[in-house]
């Protein structure tokens, strides 16, 4: 999900949720600590040199149980995020305690924000020598007629 994506949802919701990927929300009484611009330089495994940028959010569960965030204070946090940093419309990445700080990607299912899970991935499968996966097909599916039937012609 994109920054402007989320604004766009901001402006409509009376109280904002955050559900976990488990089907758990997270607790009424959390707080965004941190709307940031998180910027990976690195080289992949094949050698390239690679850039990336994402808003990251931060989510948190104080014992502050009287006070809730409210879409117009996040919109608000966001704006001046935005000017401060000179963030971009960027892909969101939220950051939330489990065992350790876990990252998700961010949706939307038009009641809930959705923490999703994210992957790793080799970004040059084609040059450490990871195969490309193969499309499986069903044999049967290929002919109409029966494969080596005495009339068939796959034999």
């Amino acid at each position: 999900m994109k920054l402007s994506q989320v604004k766009a949802v901001l402006q409509e919701l009376e109280n904002i949720s955050f559900k976990l990927p488990n089907g758990a929300l997270a607790p009424n009484h959390f707080h965004v600590t941190e709307v940031g611009k998180v910027t990976k330089h690195f080289i992949d495994c094949g050698g390239t040199e690679r850039n990336e940028e994402v808003v990251n959010f931060q989510l948190w569960n104080a014992n502050d149980y009287d006070h809730r965030l409210h879409p117009e204070k996040l919109l608000n946090i966001i704006e001046l995020s935005e000017k401060a940093l000179k963030i971009a419309d960027l892909e969101i990445e939220v950051e939330y305690q489990a065992e350790t700080i876990g990252k998700y990607g961010l949706g939307f299912d038009g009641k809930n924000f959705l923490l999703t899970n994210k992957q790793t991935d080799c970004l040059a499968k084609d040059r450490c020598g990871i195969p490309v996966e193969k499309t499986k097909v069903k044999l049967s599916t290929l002919n109409d007629e029966p494969c080596c039937s005495p009339n068939g012609s796959c034999c």
